[in-house]
């Protein structure tokens, strides 16, 4: 089994492989073109994604630039998804975001990590678990979402928020660690922001 492989399927693989590097590399190069285009350039801003994503859908998009150690080459991006300013991965592993997701500014989602073992992180050892976005999910801004996780379709995480387990469909969740608060209900078919009926002209 290859470093790829085991990259893959979730095994502890070296991060310095040769191989690893090497499209790891290719991958950055396309990143940084990316992170120098304008404002006046969105289509090729969106043939950029589309070449260095895993997949990235239709009428999608990611404000400004955008930092991730593999540039965006194992992540996986639905249809109309809107990413907001500042938007970070670790994204050794498989990260999926599915259609018509919110991510908030300056986001964060892990999906590499290392062992505890101090010898085995000193000799460049790590590990990918996957992280996945269900569809409408809205991430609030400055949330960090850790290795492994999955948050539910429609689910809504708080600002600043620390998820490091998974949050089910249609809840209402924050804090460090991140917990479900409540669920959506007809009230939030009635009215938004501070009890403002939803009014929609």
């Amino acid at each position: 089994m290859d470093t790829n492989e085991r990259r893959e399927k979730g095994l502890l693989y070296l991060c310095n492989d040769p191989e690893i590097l090497a499209a790891q590399k290719r991958n950055l190069l396309l990143m940084e073109q990316f992170n120098k285009l304008g404002m006046q350039d969105s289509e090729k801003k969106i043939t950029l994604l589309k070449e260095m994503m895993a997949e990235f859908g239709e009428h999608s998009w990611i404000e400004g630039q955008f930092y991730a150690n593999w540039g965006g080459k194992f992540c996986h991006i639905g249809n109309n998804v809107y990413i907001n300013f500042n938007f970070g991965m670790v994204d050794d592993g498989n990260i999926y975001i599915d259609d018509d997701a919110m991510i908030g500014p300056n986001v964060t989602l892990i999906s590499g990590t290392h062992p505890n073992d101090p010898e085995a992180r000193r000799d460049l050892w790590q590990y990918t678990d996957p992280i996945h976005i269900g569809k409408n999910a809205w991430i609030g801004a400055c949330a960090t979402i850790l290795p492994g996780v999955t948050i539910g379709e429609n689910a809504i995480i708080g600002a600043n928020s620390l998820v490091n387990k998974d949050i089910p469909a249609n809840a209402i969740a924050a804090g460090n660690p991140c917990k479900v608060i409540r669920f959506l209900n007809e009230e939030d078919k009635k009215y938004y922001g501070r009890h403002q009926p939803m009014v929609f002209e």
